[in-house]
């Protein structure tokens, strides 16, 4: 069992680490926070459920990767805008105005 309980928390681990990769720092931040927020509710749940560490450790390890790809995933995106420039048209993050 000590097994299981590894593979689930080095999931999560993994999951956090590479809902990173090439992100905005918004969805850093909301990735981290709802990692934490996930981990808390699902040590919460699995102690209800399970009544025991095990089930407390399960229900944390997924709350906490479930929490940070939701966190990720719901950051507002910044889209792309085509501008003419004197050299061409060029990309770039758009600005409030548009």
């Amino acid at each position: 069992m000590k097994f299981r309980i590894t593979v689930s928390a080095l999931a999560a681990v993994a999951t956090i680490a590479v809902a990173g990769c090439s992100a905005t720092d918004q969805q850093i931040n909301r990735a981290g926070t709802g990692a934490a927020v996930g981990a808390i509710g699902g040590a919460l749940v699995g102690q209800a459920v399970g009544r025991n560490t095990k089930s407390t450790l399960i229900g944390a390890a997924s709350g906490a990767a479930l929490g940070g790809i939701v966190g990720a995933a719901s950051a507002p995106q910044r889209q792309t805008c085509r501008y003419q420039g004197v050299n061409g048209v060029y990309t770039a993050p758009c600005t409030d105005g548009y």
